[in-house]
Parts: C-alpha cells; sequence; structure tokens
C-alpha cells in the first residue's frame, strides 16, 4: 500500500509493474491473507495503525480479485483502467503537433511492439498493456535468473526508454 501510494505519484509505469506483482503474490500465497501478513506485511517497520491499514489493502484486493473472478490470471480493473488512461494518452500524445519526441521513441519501439503482438495470442491487446507484458515477463526472468538474449535486452530497452517517456508525460498530465 505504501510503495503503491508513492509509485503511483512518482512513476505510473513503476506503480502498474508492482501492482501486477502484487496480484501475483496474492495468487502465489493462494488468497491467504495470513500467509500475505506473515510473508510480506510482517516485514514493514510501521506503526500498528498503519499495519492495519496495509492488511485492509491487501484484504480488499482479494476480494476484488475474487469478485474480478482473476484467480488464475488477468489483472484488476484499476490496474486495467491504468492501461487505458495511458492508452489515451498515447493516442492523444501522437497526434500532438508538439510531440515529435514521443513520436520518434514510439516510432523506433513499434517494431518490438508488433514482433511481441505476433507472438501473443491475445491479438486485441492495446500496445500499451503489450510493452508492460514485455517489460514485466522480462523483469519475472531476471527473478528466476533465466537467460536473457542480446536481442531481447536490446527490445526491453527500448520498450522501457518508450515507457518511461510515457510515464514522464503521464505525470505532467496529472
Amino acid at each position: 500500500m505504501l510503495i503503491a501510494q508513492q509509485l503511483k505519484e512518482e512513476n505510473i509505469g513503476e506503480y502498474l509493474l508492482y501492482m501486477w506483482q502484487i496480484e501475483d503474490m496474492i495468487r502465489a500465497y493462494k488468497f491467504d491473507i495470513d500467509a500475505i501478513d506473515k510473508n510480506l506485511i510482517s516485514k514493514f517497520v510501521q506503526p500498528e495503525e498503519t499495519i492495519k491499514e496495509i492488511r485492509e489493502w491487501y484484504m480488499h484486493l482479494i476480494d476484488m480479485m475474487m469478485r474480478e473472478n482473476i484467480q488464475e490470471k488477468g489483472h484488476l480493473q484499476i490496474n486495467k483502467n491504468v492501461i487505458i488512461t495511458l492508452t489515451d494518452l498515447h493516442q492523444n500524445l501522437l497526434r500532438s503537433a508538439n510531440e515529435t519526441e514521443y513520436s520518434q521513441t514510439y516510432y523506433k519501439t513499434l517494431p518490438f511492439i508488433v514482433e511481441l503482438r505476433s507472438k501473443s495470442p491475445e491479438k486485441d491487446v492495446p500496445e500499451i498493456e503489450t510493452c508492460f507484458s514485455a517489460l514485466y515477463g522480462y523483469l519475472l526472468m531476471k527473478l528466476q535468473n533465466k537467460e536473457i538474449s542480446g536481442e531481447t535486452q536490446a527490445a526491453i530497452s527500448q520498450i522501457s526508454s518508450f515507457l518511461r517517456l510515457l510515464s514522464a508525460k503521464y505525470k505532467l498530465e496529472i
């Protein structure tokens, strides 16, 4: 909760990746608030009232995930809304004559997006979500100490630059 609040204010892209990680951790702990409490919440050094708020935040996320039927996979609507907002901003930036740097960065990234989408079974996913999915997958591979090809690293580097710029534009908009 504390990290999510800070990231949401500072970097919407990092916030979204963090929230996806939280969704996966909730799944890993099988939606068991006691296991989450023992393994995650208890690590926070905070006043008792803040710990209580963090626990309630996790319980609320668990409840939302159950109600939205995303126990196995998928993302919370609140996280999908971030993608929608970023996609709308992305489209507006591409239409703006004043955003040449953004357009150039996007068009450098586009071949990687096209390649990723061609490999994905879900063809109707927004480009911005494709980029975040690629970055999240890369982060998971690094956590698992999997070998990452130079080609993949180059693609992720370009996608990261693009998402960093989009996140910075978002921060200016809010």
